[in-house]
């Protein structure tokens, strides 16, 4: 793949060499996703590819050279490679440089019989053909993609053309989805999707062999105005773009909001919608712990719960205070069954694979039918309360929370002390569990363990915040809408609030929080 591209022809801009020269971050990119093969079949492991990276970046370019690779050299019998966009246009920024590739190299239109026309590019050898398709298109079903190029995935409002594109593999046996895409604004579009889901790979939250993603942009926290900051969201600097050009962008955006929100997006590759992740996850993942449910035994115990009907996850969390002061956790999770059956609504293939993964390792129950039976979600939360010296239930404001609480008040609670309560889940309600959480990851195990569960670590990585002007916090998912989910950490959070507000063992944690727990 490398000797390839170095082959093919600049065919914009000036430069030393008259073809390419594949700088270090573009031959990671092409031999990780092209050197990487199945032992089984020797077909490529990875099938999608997410690059993200600041404007100027030659991404373009190698998309270009990609797409003449797959139509050449890849042993497909009629490759299909279809180049999409939200409009033409964006379109011909991938197809216009390859196009002029074949135009400018003799050798390659001969060697492969490859011809290049107004708005395609053919290949005689294979019946191959590299077309354009963009989402105000009328004619993008009927495709048989081998090689399928998305351009500027943060444009893409709606996932319609991603979809497409994506379910049109089914009949190749060695596919490719190909997206590249500089920072934007819509975090409730395909691209932020994307991104937050290889994000997660990355950060070994989540697991897809299939997916190669590797995201350029600045560090939390870097000021965009630093020069030495500037080559983490451009990799090719200072080849492309040039310092000084950067340094003129930098300029216009001091002087002016709308310029310096287009420098922080397009030039330094900085989501500015983008929820923050509230807990850090190196922290979290460092407080996984051997909890087993003997752990709680001869501990005072609460319970948390975030419960839901048809398309969510049902949470109950089982939460304690070791002697020692540690707060421990232990979750149990259940979904629909009929949620994982091959297209129901609102739950993608990727997303159902790893359901299906966690239900198959233990982290997650699945129930019959398409809807959760809470009479199994009760009895759980009955069998810890005759095991365990349970203090309390805490439900969120949920129809089924409140059934399942007042059943629970009659057998277990007193009119004047009620054993389970609804939660409702406002600042005032869900500050301090949520601050005592905070503070006791930052701490370290041995302030906070949880039983390493990957449904719960999924949810906390999932997890944002919003803080108000008076310190106070609400734990919330990054879209309203957003398929990642955070019911773990509302039913963890609901079990120690009484715990927090009312009775808690004191922990010291002055030695290792700039603020200490106020108890």
């Amino acid at each position: 793949m490398c000797d390839f591209a170095e082959k093919m022809p600049h065919v914009e801009g000036a430069w030393e060499t008259d073809t390419i020269r594949l700088e270090a971050p573009q031959v990671f990119i092409l031999a990780v996703v092209f050197g990487w093969r199945r032992i089984s079949d020797g077909k490529r492991r990875f099938t999608s590819v997410y690059i993200e990276m600041a404007r100027k970046g030659a991404k373009s370019t190698l998309t270009a050279v990609v797409s003449l690779y797959c139509l050449c050299c890849e042993d497909e019998p009629g490759p299909q490679i279809i180049i999409g966009a939200t409009t033409g246009e964006q379109a011909w920024k991938v197809f216009k440089p390859a196009k002029l590739m074949v135009e400018k190299l003799a050798q390659l239109r001969e060697h492969f019989g490859i011809k290049a026309w107004a708005r395609s590019i053919t290949c005689q050898i294979n019946g191959g053909f590299i077309q354009t398709i963009n989402a105000k298109g009328k004619t993008q079903d009927g495709w048989n993609p081998h090689l399928g190029v998305l351009d500027e995935l943060h444009a893409h409002d709606k996932r319609d053309l991603f979809d497409v594109v994506k379910s049109a593999f089914g009949a190749r046996k060695n596919p490719l989805m190909w997206c590249i895409t500089t920072a934007g604004v819509n975090i409730a579009g395909v691209c932020y999707e994307q991104r937050t889901y290889i994000t997660k790979v990355l950060e070994s939250i989540l697991v897809a062999e299939h997916y190669f993603g590797i995201i350029f942009t600045l560090d939390e926290g870097d000021d965009p105005y630093e020069e030495k900051n500037w080559p983490k969201a451009n990799p090719l600097m200072p080849l492309t773009p040039s310092l000084e050009w950067l340094r003129s962008e930098a300029t216009d955006a001091k002087a002016s909001p709308a310029s310096a929100a287009n420098f922080k997006t397009k030039n330094l590759n900085i989501w500015l919608s983008g929820a923050s992740q509230w807990l850090n996850m190196e922290q979290w993942k460092r407080c996984a712990a051997d909890i087993t449910w003997e752990s709680f035994d001869g501990l005072d115990c609460w319970i948390g719960g975030d419960l839901a009907d048809k398309d969510d996850i049902t949470a109950l969390v089982l939460a304690a205070f070791e002697k020692t002061g540690r707060m421990i956790w232990k979750p149990v999770f259940w979904l629909p069954e009929a949620t994982l059956l091959p297209g129901a609504i609102g739950f993608h293939a990727d997303q159902q694979a790893q359901y299906r993964s966690w239900a198959a390792k233990g982290f997650i129950n699945l129930t019959e039918g398409d809807w959760i039976d809470h009479a199994v979600v009760e009895a759980q939360a009955r069998e810890w309360i005759e095991r365990f010296s349970v203090r309390g239930f805490t439900v969120d404001q949920f129809a089924a929370g409140a059934s399942m609480a007042a059943k629970l008040n009659e057998d277990f609670g007193h009119p004047d002390n009620p054993f389970a309560q609804i939660l409702h889940k406002t600042a005032k309600n869900v500050t301090d569990p949520a601050k005592e959480l905070e503070k006791r990851v930052k701490a370290g195990p041995e302030y906070f363990a949880h039983d390493g569960n990957e449904v719960l670590t999924w949810m906390a990585s999932n997890t944002c915040v919003t803080r108000k002007v008076d310190e106070t916090l609400i734990p919330k998912k990054e879209t309203p809408m957003s398929a990642n989910k955070i019911d773990g950490i509302d039913a963890g959070i609901n079990a120690i609030a009484p715990a927090v507000i009312g009775q808690k063992p004191e922990v010291d944690l002055s030695g290792f929080l700039a603020n200490p727990v106020i108890v």
